[in-house]
């Protein structure tokens, strides 16, 4: 299962739904949005939360358990409602799915017969929908500071947003001197800061109001506003954090510090795509080698996209080719050099999309999200590239070339 589901428990016996909780809270396609003791006040808070699943224990009264899944299904269609139950007699078991349960388990609840539920409940979904997808989760990491990984990744967030199919946020992971809020001129409430300081009691109302909306319509979650000596967040919260914003979002991109630390590891473990955004410069060049090396001892190389910004630069850019010899890897896709439309963008702090709709840059990261968002094959570069990449890191200097 790609998606992650919003669920919520009534269950009037503490140890029965303690007992649910802990299995849930093991399931990483699970997020626990609410709990309750109460059949009485539980319509209240489906309505409130909208869950995508509610699950309702009937044991401790059949009869208000079963009048509880008619007032939801009437209230809630969206929801989905699975019931649970130690009792299975055919009468209760045909009365619960007319009042408009989709599935009913025995208690105490099964694991396999839980995931099971699960993805019959996705496969529905998909065929009212057509195909249903995930989040689609991208890491955006620099070969060095200035190459073009919070443009990128800020520009790349809001023409995804412009579709009104798509949900997205942005999450800027240079804790101390991210800037992706300056790109879209926003002054934020809230940080990621305020997010670890809540970490413990953290739910999805929370870490919503935690974020800031661009007119754009993508959403920021930005660093702290005072620079600290260590993380508010370990690679475990962080992960919570993602894995939250994956219940509501259909693109998450977040935005890596230059250091690749425990945090930056762990959102690269939980992303589809890693973005390693380069200029044709020997710098930049060496350091796409070395991230390579890298990811693939982390097993994470089949993620890696390289990025080539700033095509068009001038002489001083090493050729293509050249540059394909040396990483030995494809390039992903290519963002022309328009510096000074970039650069009035960001001073604006408006993004690309909205500025210079009609520029070859902006052009360019539309496709590029086109691209991402698709599951057709990747795009070759335009220019021929080696049948046999070579790994030679200076094997382009020995024959002069640029």
């Amino acid at each position: 299962m790609n998606n992650v589901f919003r669920l919520a428990i009534v269950d009037p016996n503490d140890l029965s739904r303690n007992s649910i909780k802990n299995l849930l809270l093991g399931i990483d396609s699970v997020w626990l949005e609410a709990e309750c003791s109460r059949y009485e006040f539980f319509g209240d808070i489906v309505t409130q939360t909208l869950p995508q699943i509610a699950l309702i224990s009937l044991d401790a009264d059949p009869q208000h358990g079963l009048t509880l899944v008619a007032e939801i299904n009437r209230d809630a269609p969206e929801c989905q409602i699975l019931v649970v139950s130690r009792s299975q007699e055919g009468s209760l078991i045909l009365q619960a799915m007319r009042n408009g349960a989709k599935e009913f388990l025995s208690s105490p609840l099964n694991l396999d017969d839980f995931l099971a539920a699960l993805d019959r409940i996705q496969s529905t979904q998909q065929g009212k929908h057509g195909r249903s997808r995930g989040t689609v989760v991208m890491s955006v990491a620099g070969t060095g500071g200035g190459v073009g990984c919070t443009s990128l990744a800020v520009n790349l967030g809001c023409a995804l947003a412009a579709n009104p199919a798509n949900s997205v946020a942005i999450i800027d992971m240079d804790l101390s001197l991210g800037d992706a809020d300056v790109w879209l001129d926003i002054i934020p409430d809230y940080t990621i800061q305020d997010v670890a300081d809540n970490i413990s009691r953290l739910d999805f109302a929370m870490l919503k109001r935690s974020l800031t909306q661009h007119a754009s319509g993508a959403f920021l979650l930005p660093r702290p506003v005072h620079m600290e000596a260590g993380s508010p967040l370990s690679a475990d919260e962080m992960q919570r954090v993602i894995a939250l914003l994956k219940a509501t979002f259909t693109h998450l991109i977040i935005d890596l510090s230059k250091s690749f630390s425990v945090l930056d590891k762990a959102a690269m473990d939980l992303s589809d795509h890693i973005l390693v955004v380069t200029q044709l410069d020997l710098p930049g060049l060496r350091n796409v080698v070395r991230i390579n090396q890298f990811l693939e001892e982390q097993g994470l190389a089949e993620k890696i996209r390289v990025i080539v910004n700033r095509i068009g630069l001038g002489d001083t850019q090493i050729s293509l080719g050249k540059a394909l010899e040396t990483i030995g890897r494809d390039v992903f896709w290519q963002i022309p050099n328009e510096y000074a439309v970039m650069a009035e963008s960001r001073n604006n702090g408006i993004p690309l999309i909205t500025e210079f709709p009609k520029a070859k840059i902006t052009r360019a990261i539309q496709q590029l999200a086109a691209q991402l968002d698709s599951t057709s094959a990747m795009p070759a570069v335009e220019e021929d590239q080696p049948e046999k990449p070579k790994r030679g890191l200076f094997r382009f200097l020995s024959s002069g070339g640029k």
